[in-house]
Formats: C-alpha cells, structure tokens, sequence
C-alpha cells in the first residue's frame, strides 16, 4: 500500500535526472504517472523501466497543442487527474550582453509558457471534480508541484534569461494558489540548488543536448562545480533522488495545509532566503 494509491500524476520532463527520480517515487507509492520527455525513445524506456503503472507520451511541449494532447493522454488512460509537476525544462546560459532574442525567449517559453499551457488544461480536469466534491461537502485534495530554482529566487551570473523564466515560475505559483485554493488544489513550488544532473555536470565534457534543430551547451564550469563544498552547508550537491523528495512531501497527503508556497531544496545553500 502507498500513500499515492490511485491517484494519477503527470511528471514533465520524467524520464530523466529530477523527474525521472520524482515519477519513480510517486508510483512507488502507489500512483498512476504519465512520463514525459521530448524523446519518444527515452520516455518509453523510462515507462517501461519504473515499476508500477505507468505511462509514456513525448513531444515537444513548447509546441502549440501539445501540453492539451498530453493532459488528454492521461485522462483518457485512468479518467481523472490527481498530481500536476510542472519539470520539464532546459538551461541556455550566457551573459546578457551576448544573449540573443531567441536565447532568452527560449527559456520564458519552456519554464513559463509550458507550464500554463499544461495548468491550463489540466485545470477542467481539477477544478468540475471538486465541485461536485465540495457540494457534496467532502474534502479533495489536488496537487500542483511547479519546479523553480534558486536561480530564480536569487538569481545567478550567466542565467538571465533562466532566472527570470524561473522567477515567473514563483509568480505563477502563488497566484495560482489564490484562484485555486477553494477548489482544494494545492499549489506550490520547488526551488532547487545545486542538484546532480545533465544540467550541472562539466560544461568540458561536451554535455549537449538538441532542441529545436539547434544543439544547445549544458553544464557548469568545472570550476564552479569545485565551489559546492564552500558554498552548501551540507557539503556536496544534492542528488535527484533528495530533489524528488521535496516535491514527493508536496504531493502527498501531508502538504494538505501547505499552499501557495516555495520550498528551497538547496542542501542549507543560501539560507534565510524568505520565499
């Protein structure tokens, strides 16, 4: 028995590093996850490798249409919809003197357009249930998980156009909360620090990606990634598994009085921050 048991969830960006941690965490405990990624190939393979009950849908999310195509994909596999991360999404640093208009437009379109495309159609699929649920007097709760980071909260040298796209992130969240609280769906956010994955390995090991047609640099300096142990309390970067902690507790029937918040999973990194 979990704690999720059949409740469905969608996970963008699921079938690698935080998201595939955050989908293998939630049908552990029990629920139904759509996995998402903007490789076909990736994202069946992560289905078919997580345990529990899963599905895949991939397609590129910034494209019109496509986020309502994936809510239907879900709904029309297990007919409702429990759980929203909003994860998917990419880094494309530089300073902002260098920076073109399609660089920075890039980054608002897949951390502040996606996710309201996918909020957007996911929300008749939240919202009509709980109204029956609250004429019925009986108390629902829905789970909506945006990913931010501290990039976003306190900004970083090199990502101007990720942080403010991160930053929207916040202000999605909390007025989302306000709208959607008296439906019982919780809405909060995840802001991460310095988390191990493809975005954080060495910028030196040529760790690219493709979108779009165009291949697009991932990584820090390796550098940067030396200062981990100075600048994190707990000494070291934190791994997908611990980041999919933060956003499994906000999935789960203990976040139930938990809305409208952003909770930093940076391993101490910045502390006393107020968000």
């Amino acid at each position: 028995m979990g704690v999720l048991d059949d409740r469905v969830a969608i996970v963008t960006g699921s079938a690698r590093g935080i998201g595939r941690a955050t989908a293998e965490l939630l049908a552990e405990q029990g629920a139904k996850v759509l996995i998402n990624d903007l490789d076909g190939d990736v994202a069946e393979q992560a289905s078919n490798d997580i345990q529990g009950e899963t599905v895949a849908f991939s397609g590129d999310l910034t494209a019109e249409g496509t986020p309502d195509a994936m809510v239907q994909r879900a709904v029309d596999e297990w007919g409702r919809l429990d759980i929203l991360v909003n994860n998917a999404g990419y880094t494309f640093d530089g300073p902002i003197h260098k920076m073109s208009d399609e660089q920075f437009q890039a980054m608002l379109d897949i951390h502040n357009v996606v996710p309201f495309r996918v909020l957007r159609a996911a929300a008749p699929h939240l919202r009509e249930p709980a109204k029956k649920e609250r004429e019925e007097g009986r108390e629902v709760f829905r789970k909506v998980v945006n990913v931010s980071s501290i990039s976003g909260t306190m900004g970083n040298a090199g990502q101007v156009n990720y942080s403010s796209g991160k930053a929207g992130v916040v202000g999605l969240t909390k007025t989302l909360a306000k709208e959607w609280g008296q439906f019982k769906i919780n809405v909060n956010a995840v802001a991460f620090g310095y988390i191990e994955t493809r975005l954080t390995a060495a910028k030196e090991d040529a760790n690219k990606m493709e979108i779009g047609g165009r291949e697009i640099q991932l990584g820090i300096p390796e550098q940067l990634r030396q200062l981990a142990a100075a600048i994190i309390p707990l000494g070291r970067p934190g791994t997908p598994e611990e980041a999919a902690g933060g956003i499994f507790f906000l999935c789960s029937p203990w976040s139930n009085y938990v809305h409208g918040q952003v909770l930093n999973v940076t391993g101490g990194q910045f502390g006393g921050m107020t968000t």
